[in-house]
């Protein structure tokens, strides 16, 4: 997901950088004013309440806004990203952005600055006046404006470069060159981004082959915790010799032993554009495992995708792997098949269902050929990629 600020002063461009970026990267566009007018228009719990604020004379919340930028983001779970124009506006608003992003397994990943100079947008603004008609564009009321945004600004701009993702421009170059700026700046940003797909649906459902696939094309690291257990015990190794007495006394193995090798995976991947989850995670548990475990890793979930196939085909394909030399512990008779899927319907959907609320998960039908399917979930992430 890629997450920016777009920060200037009044008569810097904002708006026609702001256009470019939302139709170059599919970012959906937040403005605090916009989104407060939307809820009031609606109607909603929200909106009410911000109205009922306003025409008392009083000043929106922060409480307030925050939920209804938060409702915006969960509802758009399609979009590459956001862009924040007017949020936030002061320094305990990167505060409260800071947290919010934090909560939705996300990030910022820059605040860029168009810095021109007061006398550049006086100017500006001043022609614009001349054809805008707006009241406010008058040398007074622009200056005033300038010094409150200076006097807000400030603090806020030094908030994000003590964190590294703040970006100056000179926004009183030309339109090109200003978008041919912005847009370094996000290649470099996206290049120190990993690629995090969870993969998602039940046993038959062609998440293996899918995933290796996929994993093939994108140059991706294939994670599968079944795999990985079973390397563990091919090599000899002191894990394997765990797992196999996890295996042989009918247990589980824990999750601190796929956490390792996880991990362990992650930290010798050199190279790699990122990473797709296969097995992992199964429950509510092992999704704030992954949630932690790439966030230690500076990292994120970037996609979750559901492969979708109707019960009586998962049973018919178990079915048929199970005569063949794919066959899975699970796959030698129907009552274990009907177990599996049962599993996976009590510990696995709620984790999905948490996912599709937080980020939301791209659902895929997965009836048809190899290809065919294979050609639907590319169709869906190539943008993200």
């Amino acid at each position: 997901m890629l997450n920016i600020a777009l920060f200037g002063p009044p008569g810097a461009g904002k708006g026609t950088q702001s256009e470019f970026l939302i139709n170059k990267y599919n970012l959906f566009y937040i403005s605090t004013g916009d989104l407060l007018r939307k809820e009031i228009a609606d109607k909603s719990k929200l909106g009410l309440e911000a109205q009922s604020i306003i025409a008392s004379g009083g000043l929106v919340s922060d409480e307030i806004i925050v939920q209804i930028i938060e409702k915006t983001i969960t509802e758009n779970p399609d979009s590459n990203g956001f862009l924040f124009d007017g949020f936030p506006r002061t320094y305990i608003q990167a505060y409260i952005l800071e947290g919010l992003m934090i909560k939705l397994n996300t990030a910022l990943n820059c605040l860029i600055s168009l810095e021109v100079d007061e006398e550049v947008s006086v100017s500006r603004l001043l022609n614009r006046g001349k054809t805008s008609g707006r009241a406010d564009d008058n040398e007074v009321v622009i200056r005033n404006r300038l010094k409150e945004y200076n006097d807000k600004t400030l603090p806020v701009l030094q908030f994000y470069k003590d964190k590294g993702v703040y970006f100056g421009l000179k926004g009183d170059q030309s339109i090109e060159e200003v978008n041919l700026s912005i847009q370094k700046i996000i290649k470099d940003e996206l290049s120190k981004s990993l690629f995090n797909l969870v993969l998602f649906g039940y046993p038959g459902s062609g998440r293996g082959s899918q995933g290796i696939a996929l994993a093939k094309k994108y140059d991706l690291e294939y994670l599968a915790t079944g795999q990985m257990l079973d390397q563990e015990i091919q090599k000899g190794s002191e894990i394997g010799k765990r797992i196999i007495d996890l295996y042989e006394n009918g247990e589980l193995v824990p999750d601190e032993i796929v956490v390792q090798l996880i991990e362990k995976k992650i930290a010798n991947s050199n190279g790699v554009n990122g990473f797709i989850f296969k097995g992992f995670p199964r429950t509510l548990v092992q999704s704030y495992i992954l949630d932690g475990l790439l966030k230690k890793h500076g990292s994120a979930i970037s996609q979750i995708i559901e492969i979708e196939v109707p019960t009586l085909e998962l049973i018919s394909r178990l079915d048929k792997r199970s005569k063949t030399d794919r066959c899975m512990p699970y796959d030698n008779n129907t009552s274990k098949i009907v177990k599996r899927l049962q599993e996976h319907e009590i510990k696995t959907v709620p984790v999905i269902e948490k996912y599709n609320q937080l980020h939301g998960v791209l659902k895929i039908d997965g009836l048809g050929e190899f290809n065919e399917v294979f050609d639907r979930i590319c169709e869906k992430i190539k943008n993200s990629i």
